[in-house]
């Protein structure tokens, strides 16, 4: 069975409601990344931190996975699929996808600020005073900026593994998701699916590329259709 590739960004799970990071009108407009999305943020102010991530976990409870991401479970009929998501949310495993790497970490997880493989289950807010059992304040389970990406070892792993690799709502402007790509055999096909295609260098260099220049909802089944036929 051909091993499928799928690296999605924001623009799958816009479709769902879920606001992006980049777009305008997005939620991280009301908020420099710098006040919410770095450690010293948090260090700044871990209360102001945790609300975001209250309300960005509180909204996601009230969304539902979109077209795109139910096409992709459709195409583990005939592959073996592993998405490698930069998103936060759920919705990949909620339309039923079985296996997702999430590079950024998970918003419905909360984890020790002090001890990283501290990790639970969290669907409420994470509150001041709410610690792991060792002792320490719970934080969210997020890769901020400037923190390493702990899974990109286990990612290059993976994408190095392609039959067949497809790019699904990212802007391809954040490192270093954005440069998975290169570790794939450059004759492989591979598949852009996003409404605004931004071509970046590793993109441009490839001989089998297939730009599908609409947005996830509709893009991805139609990709969808076409492999399985």
């Amino acid at each position: 069975m051909q091993k499928v590739i799928v690296l999605t960004g924001a623009g799958i799970s816009a479709e769902s409601g879920i606001r992006t990071f980049r777009d305008a009108g997005g939620i991280w407009e009301q908020h420099r990344i710098e006040d919410v999305a770095t450690p010293k943020a948090w260090q700044h102010d871990p209360e102001m931190v945790l609300r975001f991530y209250n309300q960005r976990r509180q909204q996601l409870l009230q969304v539902q996975p979109s077209a795109g991401h139910m096409a992709l479970v459709e195409l583990e009929r005939s592959y073996n699929v592993q998405i490698i998501t930069q998103n936060v949310d759920d919705l990949h495993e909620r339309a039923g996808s079985r296996q997702v790497l999430h590079l950024h970490g998970e918003l419905r997880k909360a984890r020790s600020e002090r001890f990283d493989h501290l990790v639970y289950d969290w669907d409420g807010d994470i509150q001041l005073g709410d610690r792991c059992e060792s002792g320490h304040q719970l934080r969210p389970h997020i890769v901020w900026f400037g923190e390493a990406v702990p899974l990109m070892e286990a990612a290059v792993e993976l994408v190095q593994t392609a039959d067949i690799f497809i790019i699904i709502g990212t802007s391809l402007q954040v490192y270093p998701a954005a440069g998975l790509m290169a570790y794939a055999r450059r004759q492989i096909p591979y598949f852009y699916v996003d409404p605004n295609p931004q071509l970046n260098w590793e993109l441009q260099r490839l001989p089998n590329l297939t730009v599908i220049a609409e947005p996830a909802a509709s893009g991805v089944p139609e990709l969808v259709e076409e492999l399985l036929s």
